[in-house]
């Protein structure tokens, strides 16, 4: 067996147990399973991040939530962020940082992840004057560079989609351009619900199409006029999508909402919903 299949057959062993582990074991996939280890994204609460930062993350722990997705580190160190997480019984798989970060200075946003013991750097969006056909296939490379620079360090490289990406564009859909063109190795899909749905598709036809590569989703629901709501309070149907993840990849689940009124009602209301999902 050649050594990239083996990096593959591998792979497949890990993110079965990674499954496993995220839905609460075997136990649980025999009776229904549910998310043992939710989420958030802390944009969410960019407000509340800033005013308190240790305060907002020992907050949200006590609602229960268990994995913080960062987007920002209001001037802490990864060795205090590291901290804060671990006096709350929480880690930080995963970050967003900007593109021009990737470009400029990806090897200081490393160190950083790899201090507080992330395993994914996520770019968010693109800027609105790159995004034709040939800059989103400069994307794929980029995300591939980085990705290897990545790797090195025992991160991976991810990136997270709005609505734009599926656009029509001279017959092609750009979000098919960064899914083929980047390596499956290298590179990962934080799936948000809310803007794929918001753009008129089906996750579940995105699935089969590339199977496995979706290791992070951002939970957020989108109600019938098509304004973001809390998780529960709108019309995506999150079970039947939580059920491909043997197919999709799921290992991380991410509340969000862009801007809610009340930030900690908000994540307390979606998280409730989260916490009933069973599929």
């Amino acid at each position: 067996m050649q050594r990239r299949q083996v990096f593959r057959a591998l792979g497949a062993v890990f993110a079965v147990s990674a499954l496993d582990r995220a839905f609460g074991g075997s136990n649980a996939l025999a009776q229904g399973r549910r998310v043992e280890r939710p989420g958030l994204q802390l944009y969410t609460l960019r407000g509340e991040m800033n005013a308190d930062f240790e305060g907002t993350l020992a907050r949200v722990a006590e609602l229960g939530y268990r994995e913080m997705e960062f987007a920002g580190y209001y001037d802490r160190s990864a060795e205090q962020v590291r901290r804060a997480l671990a006096d709350n019984g929480m880690t930080s798989p995963a970050a967003h940082i900007q593109l021009q970060a990737v470009r400029e200075n990806l090897t200081a946003e490393i160190d950083f992840a790899a201090g507080v013991g992330q395993r994914f750097l996520v770019v968010p969006s693109l800027p609105g004057d790159e995004r034709s056909l040939d800059d989103y296939r400069r994307h794929a490379e980029t995300l591939n560079s980085a990705g290897e620079q990545c790797r090195e360090a025992g991160l991976k490289m991810g990136y997270h989609n709005h609505d734009f990406e599926f656009e029509n564009t001279n017959g092609r859909t750009p979000y098919d351009i960064l899914l083929e063109e980047t390596d499956p190795e290298l590179v990962d899909m934080e799936l948000d619900l809310f803007w794929i749905v918001h753009a008129g598709h089906d996750p579940m036809v995105w699935f089969a199409k590339h199977p496995g590569r979706f290791s992070m989703l951002h939970v957020k629901d989108r109600n019938a006029g098509g304004m973001m709501v809390d998780v529960g309070s709108g019309e995506i149907d999150f079970g039947g999508i939580f059920a491909e993840a043997d197919t999709a990849g799921f290992r991380h689940f991410f509340v969000e909402h862009d801007n809610p009124g009340d930030g900690f009602a908000s994540v307390t209301n979606s998280l409730r919903h989260l916490r009933e999902l069973r599929f």
